[in-house]
């Protein structure tokens, strides 16, 4: 195993987005008062009113290789605070609470964060459980001199390459791959929260994988090349269970979540892209 020593922070990280989603059983959605009872208890963390407009139809969550859970959703305006400079938001479905962040402030501090509005939002009405409990990771790496997916050879782990060594082979060139690969595992934290699954997802793009200008405002260098590393590490029940929804507990299942997102992501890249790209200033 790839021990990470001290979780060194990268001057120039190519994360573009955190998101953590804790689904929950239906409770209504929020009413005005209640979202400004909680608008006051963050003040200081997100600032604005932007209601998110949720389209009626299913969600898929992929479990494993080729398989979904899919659950129905209804439709609606969802609650949704931002802060000032929009990078981070906070929403409040009626089945779900989704908290993601474009400007990560490290694991302790998001998770600190995560505290306090699910301290606010249970201050202002109850829930019934907890049914999922998701920690999501998108890197976009980019680098210099990638101009087709051959160039990615000195920057990303050749487990992660795919086939592009056969277009050699056949004279041709790979222009495109994408990869996914599904992992579990025990995560120990009680007999209600003892495994996790952890799905990986990576391939090469062009562009961007969080659009630029969306409502979520982004840190967005020039369109080009980039490798994608989305890493999605969840806890949902075995059983038919529905455990409390604990904050303490909440916690614990993140940090348990969290525990093998940095390692595989430095698993993922050479020592070149740590030194020549993640370790220099993002600015020069």
């Amino acid at each position: 195993m790839l021990r990470v020593p001290n979780r060194e922070v990268y001057p120039n990280a190519p994360l573009v987005l955190v998101a953590v989603e804790i689904r929950h059983p239906d409770s209504g959605l929020l009413t005005e008062q209640q979202t400004q009872l909680i608008k006051g208890r963050l003040a200081e963390d997100v600032q604005l009113s932007r209601p998110f407009q949720r389209p009626p139809g299913v969600i898929a969550t992929l479990t494993g290789l080729g398989a979904r859970h899919v659950a129905q959703t209804a439709g609606g305006v969802s609650p949704r605070l931002m802060s000032r400079d929009q990078s981070t938001s906070v929403t409040f479905h009626s089945d779900a609470l989704v908290v993601e962040t474009t400007k990560y402030p490290g694991f302790e501090s998001f998770l600190a964060f995560l505290h306090r509005v699910l301290k606010a939002r249970l201050e202002v009405g109850p829930l019934d459980g907890v049914e999922r409990i998701g920690l999501r990771y998108i890197d976009e790496v980019r680098a210099p001199g990638v101009v087709e997916p051959s160039s990615w050879k000195d920057w990303i782990q050749p487990s992660l390459l795919g086939p592009n060594h056969l277009a050699r082979e056949v004279e041709l060139t790979n222009d495109a791959w994408q990869g996914i690969a599904s992992y579990s595992g025990p995560l120990g934290v009680s007999d209600l929260f003892d495994q996790m699954s952890l799905v990986l997802r990576y391939g090469v793009g062009d562009g961007y994988a969080i659009p630029a200008g969306g409502e979520l405002r982004r840190h967005t260098p020039s369109p080009g090349p980039f490798f994608l590393i989305d890493i999605d590490s969840f806890w949902g029940p075995a059983t038919g269970t529905v455990p409390s929804l604990d904050i303490d507990t909440v916690a614990t299942v993140l940090e348990g979540l969290h525990t093998p997102v940095r390692a595989l992501f430095e698993s993922s890249i050479t020592d070149k892209l740590r030194d020549e790209v993640l370790r220099r200033d993002g600015s020069q």
